[in-house]
């Protein structure tokens, strides 16, 4: 075989291999991507008949039936709404008039999840960001007390009494 049908071979088997592993990646990415779809939109018929979503919204005043790990409970945009039903155990943020996202198929006019993730609150602050912002009020406090200690020092020396002027020399 001559040097360039080696070096052409070489670069099809590279384009091949190539091309096989970009189709694999892009199908793993397909069988393993969620949507997210709203009441109102599983309502519209929106969403996946035989294909796995996620629902998210607020869960209905008075609809958590709860039977050992079988929950029943009904998710709302405040427009629509959709009955859903998981097994197991429920995040411990889990309540009524809370966000949740549940994810699971649709099965007739039910939602059947598998997993349900409770919303926190939005005042929640990793301990890390919180110690973070304790540190930098701190250092605020800090240069605050050291502009006024500055400021008691220039009324002392040059007998400025305000920062309206009140006393100047």
């Amino acid at each position: 075989m001559k040097p360039r049908h080696k070096r052409l071979a070489i670069v099809g088997g590279v384009l091949s291999a190539t091309g096989i592993v970009v189709a694999l990646v892009l199908n793993a990415f397909q069988s393993n991507m969620v949507f997210f779809y709203s009441p109102t939109q599983v309502a519209a018929n929106e969403a996946p008949a035989n294909r796995a979503f996620r629902v998210g919204g607020l869960v209905a005043e008075g609809s958590v039936v709860r039977d050992g790990l079988n929950v029943n409970f009904v998710v709302t945009d405040t427009a629509k709404t959709v009955a859903v039903r998981y097994k197991g155990i429920l995040p411990d943020l889990f309540q009524e008039g809370k966000g949740v996202v549940a994810q699971g198929q649709l099965q007739g006019d039910v939602f059947v999840a598998r997993e349900v993730l409770a919303k926190h609150d939005e005042n929640y602050m990793p301990p890390e960001a919180a110690d973070a912002i304790q540190r930098a009020q701190k250092g605020q406090s800090r240069l605050e007390q050291t502009v006024v200690q500055g400021a008691d020092a220039a009324k002392a020396t040059y007998g400025y009494t305000s920062k309206s002027g009140d006393k100047q020399p």
